[in-house]
């Protein structure tokens, strides 16, 4: 069983990986938050990628400044609350027809969208000093 959950890590940290690469040319997806998912996912199943991922010239920095406290740029706030709500809206208004389950799926948007919002913004001047 632990090889299945490692496996099932491994595939979720990667499809993370690759959507989150994907969100630094696509402007609809959130980069930062999509690496960190990644990460948490390589932590638990694989010391290897999580240490290629934090320690990688283009992704680890996203981590390295959550980690460090210094936040999350604006623009990935704004996109993954904007295409967390889009996609929260959608399936409430069009897919889910229990009203109990809409209220779920709101309240589980509201604390997402509090979560991200109360993160620290990571300003440029921030992101660019090495060290």
């Amino acid at each position: 069983m632990k090889r299945v959950k490692k496996l099932l890590l491994i595939i979720a940290g990667s499809i993370s990986l690759g959507l989150g690469v994907l969100g630094i040319i696509l402007p609809l997806l959130p980069t930062t938050p999509l690496l960190l998912l990644a990460a948490a996912c390589y932590v638990r199943s694989s010391e290897k990628l999580y240490h290629w991922l934090i320690t990688n010239k283009y992704f680890g920095s996203y981590i390295q400044n959550y980690r460090d406290g210094k936040g999350i740029p604006l623009k990935a706030k704004v996109i993954g609350v904007s295409v967390l709500w889009l996609a929260m809206s959608y399936t409430i208004l069009f897919i889910v027809p229990l009203l109990i389950i809409k209220i779920l799926l709101a309240g589980i948007g509201a604390y997402f969208t509090w979560f991200i919002l109360k993160q620290k913004t990571l300003r440029h001047d921030e992101s660019i000093q090495k060290g």
